[in-house]
């Protein structure tokens, strides 16, 4: 059972998205899938609600209740879990003994970066973390490659202490999927598949952890 946390201090930066596709695209894949919900904005769970129906649907968890571990089926493969917004390093030290890694969703405007430097310095400093028991990933999201303000903040995100595992564009497509209770990986037109390779890295990196 391979277990992700996406979490970040920072509101706004695509965290349920990001944590929804990966779950969409680990059911597809035919594991058995969790997403734990620990978000009180509950965009997750809804989404989890929307696919119900679907052969590839996803068991929702509500992750802001205590022992919410429980409830987690035995055949679950993978989890995925929403941190809730705006959370705190120190908050994060509560999952670490449960999880294999945490992706982190990072915009590159200057707001976002400077906002993300201090929470990512505190997450490092967290022991299993320092030790390399679990592994954190970042994501730039939202991306405009053809834009200097995107280029200057990736070199920038490739300055923080942890790994940049992938660079998702920015698209109206992924607020348009999560309405339906869909993701990124549910369609197969020509500009979709372009943007699916936008995962690859970090599909292959959660591959390598389990």
């Amino acid at each position: 059972m391979l277990k992700v946390l996406v979490a970040s201090s920072k509101g706004g930066c695509g965290k349920s998205t990001i944590a929804t596709n990966l779950a969409a695209h680990s059911a597809l894949k035919g594991k058995a899938t969790v997403l734990a919900d620990a978000d009180r904005q509950a965009s997750s769970s809804r989404w989890c609600e929307k696919r119900a129906d679907l052969d590839t649907a996803v068991l929702p968890i509500d992750a802001t209740r205590k022992n919410w571990q429980q409830r987690i089926p035995a055949d679950a493969e993978r989890v995925i879990i929403d941190s809730g917004a705006g959370i705190r390093a120190s908050e994060i030290a509560e999952f670490l003994d449960d999880v294999d890694a945490i992706v982190v969703p990072v915009l590159p405007s200057v707001i976002d970066l400077e906002a993300t430097q201090p929470f990512l310095a505190d997450l490092a400093s967290l022991p299993r973390i320092r030790k390399g028991k679990v592994a954190v990933g970042l994501v730039a999201n939202r991306t405009k490659p053809w834009t200097n303000n995107t280029q200057t903040g990736i070199e920038q995100i490739r300055q923080f202490p942890f790994p940049l595992i992938a660079q998702l564009r920015d698209t109206q497509a992924y607020s348009f999927m999560n309405g339906l209770g869909r993701s990124i990986f549910d369609y197969h037109s020509e500009i979709v598949r372009s943007h699916q390779e936008d995962w690859a890295k970090l599909l292959r990196w959660l591959n390598k952890l389990g």
